[in-house]
């Protein structure tokens, strides 16, 4: 399947991608690292020496990369070096949205980018509700997203004692998994967490399913994964709002403090790479089926039906 990017493709990508970081003195180091780990290990170009190569221009981005679907790819993989680059920069937006204008691409991550360096963390985090919410964004639990699609006044003791249920299902089935994940994070079930139950199932099931853990580094590796997997405005939104907590420090809710730079971290960048490489590989959708009926489904065998490759750690 595609790597994100078509094969041939690739170089003109990676010198627009040079471009677009081309600012204040020059791409940071974390940039520079994001994009490294694209080319070696999602691309396999190691014939490609990023300190050598000719930056394209808006213009020249724009003759070279016309097809509709890698415009859009190399949309989101602007916002994503756009977001690796701390602290925000002005003359970063202003780089980006001048690559995306000339590209004829528009979208919700380049929005938000801009807005957390002119108007701050809460407006941006307000923008970025607003893009979940819009028709295509859902990554609700289909059985659930009717009565539990938002946040609850009071926890709901039904919807916790049938997520709890799941922990006497035969060991290693994915209800099973699923609450052990919980157990082992010291986390609340949905339903006792009043905290949009719909949304957290959905997105906790994913984590079992796939295999990352909730760390930072794990959290993009998820999104990173579902995005490579489908290319929706759901799958967008949901690697936008892992960037959005773990690198941008945009999103702060619930007493949780966004993080920075995340994808700095030794191994970070190889890893997000990897989980895009696992996405491509798979065979189907695993984010958008009716998990709860899957439950009693060994998780083993799940992954199988989804084609998804193990996880390297």
């Amino acid at each position: 399947m595609s790597r994100i990017i078509d094969d041939e493709l690739v170089e003109p990508v990676v010198q627009t991608l040079l471009g677009v970081i081309d600012v204040e003195g020059g791409p940071t180091s974390e940039q520079l690292a994001v994009l490294r780990a694209l080319v070696h290990g999602l691309w396999e170009r190691p014939d490609l020496d990023l300190d050598s190569m000719t930056p394209f221009a808006a213009d020249q981005a724009a003759y070279a990369v016309q097809p509709e679907d890698q415009r859009n790819r190399l949309r989101e993989l602007i916002v994503l070096l756009e977001l690796c680059r701390h602290p925000a920069s002005d003359e970063q937006v202003k780089r980006a949205d001048e690559y995306a204008a000339a590209l004829h691409e528009h979208g919700p991550g380049l929005h938000i980018a801009r807005t957390l360096v002119r108007q701050g963390a809460d407006a941006a985090m307000a923008d970025y509700m607003r893009f979940l919410e819009e028709p295509g964004g859902s990554i609700l639990e289909p059985t659930l997203e009717d009565d539990y699609n938002k946040a609850l006044d009071a926890p709901d003791q039904e919807l916790g004692n049938r997520l709890r249920a799941m922990q006497d299902l035969p060991e290693g089935t994915l209800g099973w998994s699923y609450v052990d994940f919980y157990r082992r994070h010291g986390f609340t079930l949905p339903g006792d967490d009043p905290f949009k139950p719909a949304v957290m199932v959905a997105h906790d099931m994913c984590h079992v399913i796939a295999g990352y853990e909730p760390t930072g580094e794990g959290e993009i590796a998820l999104g990173a994964m579902q995005l490579a997997l489908a290319d929706t405005h759901a799958h967008w939104v949901g690697f936008l709002g892992n960037l959005a907590v773990h690198e941008a420090a945009i999103i702060n809710m619930e007493g949780f403090v966004g993080k920075t730079a995340t994808l700095e971290r030794p191994g970070a960048a190889d890893y997000m790479v990897q989980a895009m490489l696992r996405g491509t590989q798979c065979t189907g959708d695993f984010t958008t089926v009716d998990h709860l009926a899957l439950a009693d489904v060994q998780l083993e065998d799940v992954r199988a039906h989804f084609g998804i490759p193990a996880l390297d750690n």
